[in-house]
């Protein structure tokens, strides 16, 4: 599968479907109206530019719209360009910053300790 490159306007629209899971268009263009303050021309511009991207399939009746990419793989690809264009491509600069600029809880230092672990 060829990388697909989403704006945070595809994003938004994305984490819509990614919600429902299966959703029609004119559900997607309500709850993004009620959330985001979008009009239905604009969802319904994105969600073609998706479909286009192969982001999401459209059927019918009704529009109706299902992810083709998982959100897991486009958290993965957007966190190794920030990466890459923010830490010099450097886990650990990336890490070590965060965890020193959070505020993290105990709890949340020692699932990243786990994590840390699992992969020792």
């Amino acid at each position: 599968m060829t990388e697909i490159t989403l704006f945070d306007s595809e994003i938004k629209i994305m984490n819509i479907v990614w919600e429902a899971k299966i959703i029609t268009a004119k559900e997607v263009s309500l709850i993004a109206a009620d959330s985001i303050g979008w009009n239905k021309n604009t969802t319904y511009t994105i969600l073609n530019k998706l479909i286009q991207k192969g982001a999401i399939s459209r059927s019918h009746p009704n529009f109706t719209c299902q992810p083709l990419i998982s959100k897991e793989q486009v958290q993965i690809k957007e966190t190794k360009k920030l990466v890459q264009k923010l830490y010099e491509g450097s886990a650990k600069i990336f890490l070590s910053s965060f965890i020193e600029k959070e505020n993290l809880s105990d709890a949340d230092l020692q699932a990243l300790r786990d994590i840390i672990d699992k992969k020792l």
